[in-house]
């Protein structure tokens, strides 16, 4: 077990690291997460050399580190994290196989994938919700506008949302379908209005740096840099700089500390026992 409590204090340290440099510079440095793989991995190595246990609690190690690495860039290549995130999820595969058996450790990656995402969407709720009054004007003045250009699809979701509500008469599960359809759309037009008010910011280009997800694509001579999910590489940023003084970036959340949150509630649910996942196994 002094192995196992050693491996959380390791990656408790290495989270706490990594949440103060995203709240700092906005980015997670490479070698922290490389880092965190290596010390892993490095430790569970040697311990099983040592102990004789026939290497399984490296190999567990490894096996969960190859399926936080596809998890990982499951979630960087759909667009739901950045490449700090991604890098420190793919880390934390390392981390969480502490049983000997495989199976036992499929369930303890599906539990802290739970856990991860239900704290995902409510620090996100939250923290939307803190832009949103910070923001107040903006926000609003924002909303007004994103409900007049989609006003089509408002009067699509009303209408089959009224459709549904009405033959939820013959059965309840349209009532919940036709609530879903306006729900869906103010959620999408609330998110939007977040990102259009809160989240994009004008910086000198001096401070561009490499990542950053332009608002808008940049007209450079006769070559245009694109906005893209990945951000602007250190070649783009220096073809910028010689010809605008100013950019508009997107600033996403800081996301990290979700990693912190889940980390610790997964610890409490392996310590005491409780598992997400037991109504389905």
């Amino acid at each position: 077990m002094y192995e196992v409590i050693f491996l959380w204090v390791l990656a408790f340290a290495f989270i706490i690291f990594a949440v103060v440099q995203d709240f700092r510079t906005r980015e997670i440095a490479n070698w922290l997460n490389f880092s965190l793989i290596i010390f892993a991995l490095g430790f569970r190595f040697f311990y099983s050399f040592f102990s004789g246990d026939n290497f399984s609690f490296f190999y567990q190690g490894l096996i969960g580190f190859v399926i936080f690495f596809l998890v990982g860039n499951l979630f960087y290549y759909s667009r739901l994290f950045a490449g700090g995130d991604a890098k420190m999820m793919i880390a934390l595969g390392a981390i969480l196989p502490i049983s000997s058996r495989f199976f036992s450790n499929v369930q303890i990656f599906l539990n802290f994938l739970l856990i991860f995402l239900l704290s995902g969407f409510a620090y996100t709720i939250i923290m939307s919700v803190i832009l949103c009054a910070r923001n107040f004007k903006k926000f609003r003045k924002e909303f007004a506008s994103q409900l007049y250009r989609k006003r089509k699809l408002s009067y699509f979701s009303l209408l089959t949302g009224i459709f549904f509500l009405l033959i939820g008469f013959w059965n309840v599960i349209f009532i919940f379908v036709g609530l879903l359809f306006f729900v869906t759309f103010y959620l999408y037009i609330y998110s939007k209005s977040i990102d259009e008010s809160s989240m994009v910011k004008t910086i000198p280009t001096t401070k561009l740096r490499e990542g950053d997800w332009l608002y808008s694509n940049v007209k450079v001579g006769s070559k245009v840099i694109k906005a893209k999910w990945d951000g602007v590489s250190n070649r783009e940023i220096r073809e910028i700089m010689k010809k605008h003084k100013e950019v508009k970036i997107r600033e996403g959340i800081v996301f990290s500390p979700v990693f912190l949150i889940a980390f610790i509630l997964w610890i409490i649910s392996t310590y005491t026992g409780f598992d997400l996942w037991n109504p389905f196994w």
